[in-house]
C-alpha cells in the first residue's frame, strides 16, 4: 500500500480527493481507516478506495494520521507496534506536537502538516515541519504530496502556531468577508444571487492577481484606490470601524489558541 490514511473528516477528504484527482496516487494504492463501517462505505462509493485495519494502514509506506487531535494519543498506541521499518507517518492534526508523536513512536519517521481545506480544489497551502529521524527523500515525498493540491512551505516548529492562524485558518476569514459583502449587496439591493457571483468572482479575480501579478497586495490595493474616489471612502470606513486591527487580533487569537492546544496534557 503506497498511502493509507487514518480519519477522513473535511480535512483528510479534502485531501485525499485532491491526491486522487491530481493522480500522485491512485485510488488502488490507498487505504482508509474510518471508525463506522457507513463513512468506509461512503469512501468507498465517491473514491473507490478500500477501507483497510489499522495493523495494514501502519505498514503503509507513508501513513497519514489525520484523525482528532483528541484521538491522537490512542491511534498512536495502538499503530506503534505495527509500523512498518521504513514507514513514514505524516500527522495533519492540530495541537499534536513532533515531540507528543516521536515520544509514542520511538525511533519513526515522523513529518506534521498543517494543511487547508482549499485542497480540495488544488489551492491548498501547507506547512511542513520534519521530525528527528525524517530524511530529505521523506519530506521531499511529503512535499510533493502538498504540493499536489496546492502549496508547500517546510518551516519549523516554532512557527507553527502563526502559520495556523494565517493558512490553516485563513479560509474561513476569507469566506467571513464575503458573507458580509454578500449582505452589504444585498442591503444596496442586488439580488442575493447577483450579489453572490459579483463577490464570488470578485475574490476569484483579485487572488489570481495576487498569485500572477508579480506585485505585494499593498501595490494591487493602490492601483485601485483613486484619491479621493470611491475606492478611498471605502477603505476609510473600513479603517473607521477598525477592520485591520480587527484581523491584526484574529490571528493573534487563532494563534493563541493553537498554542494552547499544543500544550495540552
Amino acid at each position: 500500500m503506497k498511502l493509507a490514511m487514518v480519519g477522513v473528516g473535511s480535512m483528510g477528504e479534502a485531501l485525499l480527493a485532491g491526491w486522487l484527482a491530481s493522480g500522485v496516487v491512485a485510488a488502488d494504492e490507498v487505504g482508509v481507516v474510518q471508525r463506522t463501517a457507513e463513512r468506509a462505505a461512503q469512501l468507498g462509493e465517491r473514491y473507490g478506495v478500500p477501507a483497510v485495519s489499522l495493523p495494514e494502514a501502519a505498514a503503509a509506506e507513508t501513513l497519514v494520521l489525520a484523525v482528532k487531535p483528541y484521538q491522537m494519543a490512542g491511534v498512536l498506541e495502538q499503530v506503534a507496534g505495527s509500523l512498518g521499518p521504513d514507514t513514514l507517518v505524516v500527522s495533519v492534526a492540530a495541537g499534536v506536537t513532533l515531540a507528543d508523536l516521536e515520544g509514542a513512536l520511538p525511533g519513526a519517521a515522523v513529518v506534521r502538516v498543517m494543511p487547508n481545506t482549499p485542497s480540495l480544489v488544488g489551492h491548498g497551502m501547507a506547512g511542513i515541519i520534519a521530525g528527528t529521524s525524517a530524511d530529505a527523500a521523506q519530506t521531499g515525498r511529503v512535499v510533493d504530496l502538498m504540493r499536489a493540491v496546492g502549496g508547500a512551505m517546510i518551516t519549523d516548529e516554532a512557527h507553527l502556531d502563526a502559520l495556523t492562524a494565517l493558512s490553516g485558518s485563513g479560509p474561513a476569514y476569507l469566506y467571513y468577508v464575503a458573507e458580509a459583502m454578500i449582505e452589504a449587496g444585498v442591503h444596496q439591493g442586488l439580488p442575493r444571487a447577483q450579489a453572490t457571483e459579483l463577490v464570488n468572482q470578485t475574490f476569484i479575480g483579485a487572488a489570481a492577481m495576487l498569485d500572477q501579478a508579480g506585485e505585494s497586495a499593498t501595490v494591487l490595493r493602490e492601483r485601485v484606490t483613486s484619491p479621493g474616489g470611491t475606492t478611498a471612502a471605502a477603505l476609510r470606513a473600513l479603517d473607521d470601524h477598525g477592520v485591520r486591527s480587527g484581523f491584526l487580533a484574529a490571528v493573534e487569537a487563532c494563534a493563541r489558541r493553537s498554542a494552547e492546544m499544543s500544550r495540552r496534557d
